[in-house]
């Protein structure tokens, strides 16, 4: 199996290609628009067709490379069915399957930090957008976020997957790449709580500055904008 981790520095933003081999399809999660060719030679690279990308949710920190790699390879776009995007090619529900040669991918429908927010499960690994982070989760204090649903989605969907099973988060801000789930259990702080309540607090206390990008951002992953957009 190919996977390549690759970093957005200015967004600290975690961008995935998924392929089972080289000379094979390929999929992308959560691309950031700056580095699509970046993404192009990864791919030419490792003669990979690119048919498929994916976005955990609309974005509010960066502009999203989604439709730009659709525009250049005429893969198609996926995003959960809550999503706003208005370029979206298939909208994926709660457990539907997404399937390239040889890789499966099952979507997990993760509201709280955003209302469109999706988890994407492959075998060993989950790919958790801004759900669960390394140590952290993703703030619920805008873009319809709820601290409820997060405190749902976290406890009731992504903490029963097997301990073992791999983190793949969106961002990460202190250099860590992955973890486990069992990991996130024990170590991760905004998680050693009793109830929905005692999360929704913690939440709802954090007093977080907005993105630096988020007027520019959710706007323009909403429309799709692509390069000579921008």
């Amino acid at each position: 199996m190919i996977f390549k981790q690759l970093f957005d520095k200015k967004s600290s933003t975690y961008t995935y290609i998924v392929s089972s081999g080289k000379g094979r399809e390929a999929l992308i999660i959560d691309p950031v628009i700056e580095n699509t060719d970046e993404y192009i030679n990864v791919l030419k690279n490792l003669d990979l067709k690119l048919v498929k990308v994916i976005d955990t949710h609309i974005h509010a920190d960066h502009i999203s490379g989604l439709n730009e790699l659709s525009k250049r390879t005429k893969c198609s776009k996926i995003m959960g069915e809550h999503s706003s995007s208005e370029v979206i090619d298939i909208r994926v529900k709660d457990n539907e399957k997404i399937k390239i040669e040889n890789i499966e991918l099952i979507s997990l429908y993760t509201p709280g930090h955003t209302n469109c927010s999706y988890s994407f499960l492959m075998k060993d690994r989950v790919f958790t957008g801004d759900t669960l982070l390394i140590n952290g989760t993703g703030r619920t204090d805008f873009q319809s976020g709820n601290s409820h649903d997060a405190y749902d989605s976290l406890f009731n969907k992504l903490l029963k997957l097997p301990e073992k099973t791999l983190v793949y988060p969106a961002h990460d801000y202190s250099g860590k790449k992955y973890s486990t789930i069992e990991n996130e259990k024990k170590n991760n702080p905004r998680l050693q709580v009793n109830s929905a309540d005692e999360y929704a607090d913690i939440m709802n206390n954090l007093n977080l500055g907005d993105p630096k990008m988020m007027d520019i951002a959710i706007p323009a992953n909403a429309k799709g904008l692509t390069l000579d957009q921008l």
